[in-house]
């Protein structure tokens, strides 16, 4: 007998999604209105770009070792360590009297993503069946793209109507109650992992680090995921915090009308995740991660070229969708190749290396902007896009079996 998709996803996924929409709500206000936040500060269009370009060191100097503990202490706790860090963060954004402290509170809370990030898909890994991890990951990213609804819509609101400082204190209270739900989650003996927490040691960190290595440089799957991954990381860094600004300058929308597209686009991604979770378990992740990168460059195009009202949040719709159908197909993908017991550590150390890649990509974004032209950015990540098409199709073909190993990645897949 079929089981309904929502019968998959058991409580523990439930309450955990529910403290992930608390938190990303916040985490969404707050991305879809800073960086006209800082404009307001006084900051320069370049600026905005050195102030991601500081604060994406965090995840770069944390982000291994948050996957590391989320492997050690178990997801859950690495997930509570970041946000109780994280909670001091919103509050430097409140008393914030240039766009220099904001950067010091956006650092701080970077550190939450950099102990999330890891947990987030290995903990959906872990707690799903595999023969329908596909569709849970689609389902449960789906549900979870909620807040790239709430979060825009409510941000641009708060900020347009009342003020920037009212947005920010409604998304700290968002986030607060997250940081305690997660506290609780941690703590409590009714979400106790399935494996028994490691003790602590960096003997055991270094020998996860050699073994990530060898899967990573072992010329399979996995090292062609690295390589998209951190062509597509590095271009959209290029243009994530222009966004917002090039749908002020150029396409002459209010900060309210850039909060409602925010929220179509994540209206977007949410159908996205539920068709690419069901087609990733139909067909395979290959082919789906084939289409959304196509359908990613036809956005992009689309937003530079276009010069109407319905031109601008068409592209945004079919980036949110581009975006949501790669979702569940990549973690699917990514959970097949890593062992359980390193997936922390992996989805820790690509984001971290990736990191490296794209430190300097938002200032180099800004200069793209200032020196040449608002669209030069956008066409380069479009490039980046069309240019992974190719590789997708060709380098990420499975073996026939529903699973493979650690032996089996690094030594059959070689296409």
């Amino acid at each position: 007998m079929k089981k309904n998709i929502f019968s998959m996803v058991n409580v523990n996924l439930r309450w955990f999604l529910l403290g992930m929409i608390l938190a990303n709500i916040a985490g969404e206000m707050l991305n879809s209105m800073l960086s006209l936040y800082l404009i307001k500060l006084g900051a320069s269009v370049a600026q905005v770009g050195l102030v991601y370009t500081v604060a994406s060191l965090v995840p770069i100097v944390l982000q291994i070792f948050g996957g590391w503990m989320s492997d050690t202490v178990g997801r859950l706790r690495a997930i509570a360590i970041g946000s109780v860090v994280t909670v001091f963060g919103y509050l430097i954004f409140f008393v914030s009297p240039s766009w220099q402290w904001v950067m010091v509170g956006l650092c701080v809370e970077f550190v939450s993503s950099s102990f999330v990030v890891p947990s987030f898909n290995a903990y959906i890994a872990e707690q799903s069946e595999e023969e329908v991890r596909g569709r849970v990951f689609g389902v449960i990213q789906g549900i979870y793209m909620v807040v790239t609804v709430i979060g825009p819509i409510l941000g641009g609101i708060l900020a347009y109507r009342v003020s920037f400082k009212a947005m920010l204190v409604v998304a700290f209270i968002f986030f607060l109650l997250a940081t305690l739900l997660r506290v609780y989650m941690a703590l409590s003996e009714r979400f106790k992992p399935e494996r028994t927490p490691q003790k602590i040691s960096f003997k055991g960190l270094k020998t996860q680090l050699v073994s990530i290595f060898g899967l990573l440089f072992a010329g399979g799957i996995l090292t062609w995921i690295w390589v998209t991954d951190g062509l597509l990381d590095t271009s959209f860094n290029l243009t994530s915090q222009l966004f917002p600004i090039y749908l002020s300058d150029i396409g002459h929308l209010t900060v309210e009308q850039i909060g409602l597209f925010g929220s179509f686009f994540g209206g977007a991604c949410i159908l996205g995740n539920f068709i690419g979770g069901w087609l990733t378990d139909k067909w395979s992740e290959r082919t789906i991660l084939t289409g959304g990168f196509a359908m990613l460059a036809a956005s992009l195009v689309m937003m530079v070229t276009a010069s109407s009202y319905f031109g601008f949040l068409l592209s945004r719709i079919l980036m949110g969708l581009g975006d949501g159908v790669l979702s569940p197909a990549y973690s699917s993908l990514i959970s097949r190749v890593v062992p359980e017991e390193k997936r922390g550590l992996a989805f820790g150390f690509f984001g971290t290396s990736l990191g490296v890649l794209s430190l300097p990509m938002p200032w180099i974004g800004g200069q793209l902007w200032e020196k040449f032209s608002p669209q030069t950015p956008f066409w380069i990540t479009a490039i980046a896009c069309l240019i992974v098409v190719p590789v997708a199709w060709f380098k990420f073909r499975l073996p026939k079996t529903s699973s493979i190993s650690v032996s089996a990645e690094s030594n059959q897949v070689k296409d």
